[in-house]
């Protein structure tokens, strides 16, 4: 028997797909008896004048029934003498193209059904582009409603003909054209009389014996890790799927990030130790040293993985708002999931010519090539190469939808390229020139605390004074540079991120800056000094919860104990206080001179 079939059935709407495969079901006989009792009942109060309505056997929510249409991929499981199948059945109408992406994710061939009375369609075109991005490389072209047309041959060419131009700039291995009439059930599980000029197999036997199985023992170990296994402290061990490869005990593997190498000791499948694991198999694997690895990283043989945080990828856009460039997404890739953001869109692909088309952005539905950054480097691989590294969704972390899916095209490892370089005037020549020190000042605390009138205040003294200063104010910044983040974790440390790169590039102009933003994370704040360096000095406003409530005009406050604000620091997110301030300031009854005067011993020079 033949291997396991995983087939996907597309195009435009109302092209019959579901009746096809209800059809060729109903005519092998892989359905239950209640079944098709069910299907005679349901067609005797349908729409087909009580002839058997085949796509009901798919079609199972009502919307899709009342409408007629296919709304949510079905999935359906049969086997017969020769193999075994799973096929997604999916909508054809443009509003459920995301839908569609989904089935196509899973599938090793696509059918595409084009109605013979209309021909080659958009969103036919449309679908065809979606299968050739997730790598789809087996095709069928099903010209439907050949009974519409009265089965004429010069109908069928004229339709093929289009369908090889069209995949002129489609990468494929096997297409195969077939005539066929999904209500009659012609050239579906035998050849039709009708269509005699037809030199085919029928559909069902076609597919039994496609093969569309690559050997992947022969290529280098990949293992993207899913945990690590720790029942005691005698044991320790890293599980996932093989995506490709083998191992065994004695591979010499690295992991990736890190780079770090080793030796397998033991391998397990299930709960048994084994000599060998192939492709497809769950596995626990043991290693011969202690090595930092987690969810998210990746153990391999010699592959062509690459590490990288900039890679030009292709996408399907699915969000209804159109792609923003600069904006924050998750990014899942493998198991790991980081923040990223789409820097470029470098163009568009028309949908009927595969052509480039100019674009700054891309809205539902379309395809475009675009530039990636992550926030940090993560294991990729060009998608031709190695799949489960090469494919990715984009995550909205507002409204938790996927807004796109693709592949990676290839990394660009810029940083690899770029040097920083040093010029001829220095900061210490800067602040020569100016007569000052250049420092940067943050000033941490709760919402309310006083951070900005403290910040405000500092810089009219110091300005009095002569000096050169900047304000960088944490509810400014998230006008413009920080637009795109959100107050989750992830992008509270980003914002963080972003801060103390500008603050430290103002440094090196010579210039004082004043930092007014509420860094609750202890983490953020050590890397925010670790990047700006000894300029770096820390305030921390210490005024109390209850004090900085009183204070809140807007009732932000009382809108966070009602749950009405989500991430509010201090009520329902942490805020872990400073250790080891350089200054702690409780602006509780105090005048804000006095409280200046305090600020200004950060500028008394050793």
């Amino acid at each position: 028997m033949k291997g396991l079939l995983k087939f996907i059935t597309c195009g435009s709407v109302d092209d019959g797909k579901s009746t096809l495969i209800g059809h060729m079901l109903y005519d092998a006989k892989l359905i239950f008896t209640d079944q098709e009792k069910a299907l005679e009942m349901d067609s005797k109060i349908g729409s087909n004048d009580g002839e058997p309505d085949y796509s009901l056997l798919l079609d199972g929510l009502m919307a899709e029934r009342e409408q007629g249409i296919t709304i949510d991929v079905a999935y359906r499981y049969f086997t017969t003498e020769n193999r075994s199948f799973i096929v997604a059945d999916t909508p054809g109408h443009e509003e459920y193209t995301r839908n569609m992406a989904v089935g196509a994710s899973f599938a090793d061939l696509a059918i595409l059904l084009t109605d013979a009375s209309k021909g080659v369609l958009i969103q036919t075109r449309r679908h065809l582009r979606i299968c050739a991005l997730m790598g789809i490389k087996h095709f069928v072209f099903v010209i439907n409603k050949m009974d519409i047309v009265d089965y004429d041959k010069r109908v069928f060419e004229k339709i093929k003909a289009d369908i090889m131009d069209l995949m002129e700039d489609i990468e494929y291995e096997n297409i195969y054209v077939i005539p066929v009439s999904a209500t009659k059930g012609d050239n579906l599980t035998t050849l039709s009389d009708k269509t005699p000029w037809f030199d085919g197999v029928p559909l069902l036997e076609y597919l039994e014996n496609i093969d569309t199985e690559s050997e992947n023992t022969d290529k280098p170990f990949v293992m993207p890790v899913q945990r690590v296994c720790r029942p005691d402290r005698t044991f320790r061990g890293f599980q996932g799927q093989i995506e490709e490869g083998t191992v065994k005990p004695g591979d010499k593997i690295t992991a990736l990030p890190s780079g770090e190498t080793a030796v397998v000791t033991e391998v397990y499948v299930c709960d048994n130790m084994v000599r060998q694991a192939i492709s497809g198999q769950p596995v626990t694997i043991c290693i011969d040293r202690e090595m930092d690895i987690s969810r998210g990283c990746v153990i391999v043989g010699e592959t062509d993985a690459k590490v990288a945080n900039l890679f030009r990828s292709q996408v399907l856009w699915m969000d209804d708002e159109p792609l923003q460039t600069g904006k924050s997404y998750y990014l899942k890739i493998g198991t790991k999931k980081i923040l990223a953001s789409i820097t470029r869109v470098c163009h568009g692909i028309d949908i009927n010519s595969g052509k480039r088309v100019t674009c700054d952005t891309l809205n539902k539905n379309e395809i475009g090539v675009c530039e990636i950054m992550t926030a940090d480097k993560v294991v990729l691989a060009q998608f031709s190469k190695i799949n489960s590294l090469g494919c990715f969704i984009l995550i909205d972390g507002e409204s938790n939808m996927t807004s796109a899916c693709g592949v990676v095209k290839r990394e660009l490892n810029r940083e690899d390229n770029v040097v920083w370089q040093d010029m001829d005037i220095t900061r210490e020549i800067r602040e020569k020139e100016l007569g000052q020190k250049a420092k940067t000042v943050w000033f941490t605390g709760l919402s309310g605390a006083g951070k900005s009138t403290l910040a405000n205040a500092l810089e009219k003294r110091l300005l009095m004074l002569g000096k050169h200063t900047m304000i960088l104010d944490g509810d400014n910044v998230r006008h413009g540079l920080n637009s795109n983040l959100s107050f989750g974790e992830e992008d509270r440390a980003e914002n963080i991120r972003r801060i103390a790169e500008a603050a430290r590039l103002i440094n090196d102009a010579g210039i004082i800056v004043l930092v007014s933003a509420i860094a609750p994370y202890e983490k953020d704040r050590r890397n925010a000094a670790d990047i700006i360096g000894e300029a770096f000095r820390e305030v921390y406003v210490s005024t109390p919860k209850e004090e900085c409530a009183k204070r809140d005009v807007k009732g932000l406050y009382a809108k966070a104990e009602r749950n009405e604000i989500k991430d509010f620091t201090g009520v329902n997110s942490p805020y872990e206080i400073p250790h080891n301030a350089d200054l702690v300031i409780d602006t509780t009854g105090k005048e804000i001179n006095d409280c200046v005067d305090e600020l200004m011993k950060l500028f008394i020079e050793d």
